[in-house]
């Protein structure tokens, strides 16, 4: 009575520890071999023997392995944020021409949520002080936009526009 206490003691120890490592590790991959060994343990307590415990682990945890672990991957790949965050965040986004963008001088400035950003239009075309642009991608600290004008945005009207960073 005392190896069978043991042996499903060890096995759930096991997959405590297997789960814990779980934890610290992406994929998925030791909560099947967790799982596997939680069944083993179960096997142990009922009294089956080593050969039918090993059985059951290698079993419990290939089928874990196919079935759920596919399953949560793309649980996991759902829930993943798809909100932009940091410079990526400004993409899409309308700001206003704080100098001239020049890009003979590979000059301008764009104002976005109060902050001033370094920028050029994608087809190199000047674009005044004043004008609505949109963001299109970001290089380094640099701001790839387009004339928002081309779109039928205003120049000049700010409150309706909101080109201090607003989205549309």
């Amino acid at each position: 009575m005392d190896n069978l206490l043991s042996a499903w003691l060890l096995w759930f120890i096991l997959a405590v520890i297997l789960l814990i490592g779980e934890i610290f590790t992406p994929g998925f991959l030791l909560a099947c071999f967790s799982l596997g060994a939680f069944g083993s343990g179960l096997v142990a307590l009922l009294g089956g023997n080593l050969t039918f415990q090993l059985i059951v682990f290698g079993i419990v945890t290939i089928v874990i392995f196919f079935t759920i672990r596919p399953l949560m991957m793309r649980l996991a790949k759902k829930s993943e944020s798809t909100v932009k965050t940091n410079v990526d965040a400004l993409v899409g986004r309308y700001g206003k021409v704080v100098a001239a963008i020049d890009p003979d001088a590979n000059s301008g400035r764009v104002r976005i949520g109060g902050e001033d950003w370094w920028a050029v239009t994608e087809d190199e075309t000047p674009v005044p002080e004043g004008a609505r642009v949109i963001v299109l991608r970001v290089d380094g600290s640099k701001l790839i936009v387009r004339d928002a004008r081309e779109e039928g945005h205003s120049t000049m009207d700010t409150q309706s526009d909101n080109s201090e960073g607003g989205k549309q």
